[in-house]
């Protein structure tokens, strides 16, 4: 009678750290965890790490997916994904699959998007060194839709 789309539900969040708490070391966990509070060291998990607005992370990251909502002072390499909200402020460089930067984010640092590895295109002639034959630096179904278009 109705149509009914499935949602998926949120990933639980599994460890807490709240504001105003403190945590000097490395920190390994499974699932998902929002931090409110600050962090020094290293942190190390294959799930889900958000960072809250008034969360501060001095640490190396390696996870699956960040989210970033307040501060970071390191590395994260996020192996699907790195989110950084409105608000976020991130020193240090990004290695991930993709990368979401909201608009007012700041990010001090490099992104490095890491992609599977793909067979060579053979409609690129040329790509490979940079003569003076500018035309082949371009897909040849390029250059037509080119050429047509004079």
């Amino acid at each position: 009678m109705f149509n009914k789309k499935q949602v998926e539900a949120p990933q639980e969040v599994m460890t807490f750290l709240g504001k105003g708490a403190h945590f000097k070391g490395v920190l390994t966990f499974d699932g998902t965890a929002r931090v409110d509070g600050e962090i020094e060291g290293e942190i190390i998990t294959q799930g889900t790490l958000i960072i809250g607005e008034s969360g501060v992370i001095k640490a190396e990251v390696t996870a699956g997916t960040v989210v970033v909502g307040g501060k970071v002072m390191g590395n994260i390499h996020a192996e699907q994904r790195i989110q950084l909200l409105v608000k976020s402020v991130v020193t240090g460089s990004l290695t991930t699959h993709a990368v979401i930067i909201e608009d007012g984010a700041l990010l001090n640092g490099i992104c490095e998007m890491k992609q599977e590895a793909e067979p060579a295109s053979e409609s690129w002639q040329g790509a490979g060194s940079l003569g003076s034959d500018r035309d082949s630096l371009y897909p040849k179904d390029l250059k037509l839709a080119v050429k047509a278009k004079k």
